[in-house]
């Protein structure tokens, strides 16, 4: 399973901390993703992190603004949200996909990940 932990609601300018854990299999090797899907809109990439935490990924629309990084724990992402704006308001959404120990990737498809969290919701004030 996994669990999303975070969001609320802040002014435009602000910031939010979401976390994601996974304890979907003892031992097991997870890369994880972070999507988001705004009011009326289809859900989109954010950002992904390979399992050990040592390669990430975001879109050009947050990149300088989100940062993806593990949080010591073992299968544990959070998502660091700085300088918020109003079109920054959705669902936000983790996911897992299990891989091997010798992997390195992150995914960047909706389609590649199995397990999702159950969405956090994030509002911006303007």
């Amino acid at each position: 399973q996994l669990q999303a932990f975070g969001g609320g609601l802040v002014q435009a300018g602000g910031s939010l901390r979401l976390s994601c854990a996974a304890s979907i299999r003892t031992g097991s090797n997870f890369a994880m993703g972070w999507f988001r899907r705004a009011p009326g809109k289809e859900r989109e990439f954010l950002s992904a992190i390979n399992w050990r935490g040592s390669s990430t990924y975001s879109v050009d629309s947050v990149k300088a603004r989100f940062t993806v990084s593990r949080d010591g724990a073992k299968n544990t992402v959070v998502l660091k949200m700085n300088s918020l704006k109003p079109e920054d308001t959705a669902v936000y959404y983790c996911a897992a996909k299990e891989v091997p120990y010798w992997s390195n990737t992150y995914y960047l498809r909706e389609s590649e990940y199995v397990y999702w969290g159950q969405g956090t919701q994030v509002t911006v004030s303007s």
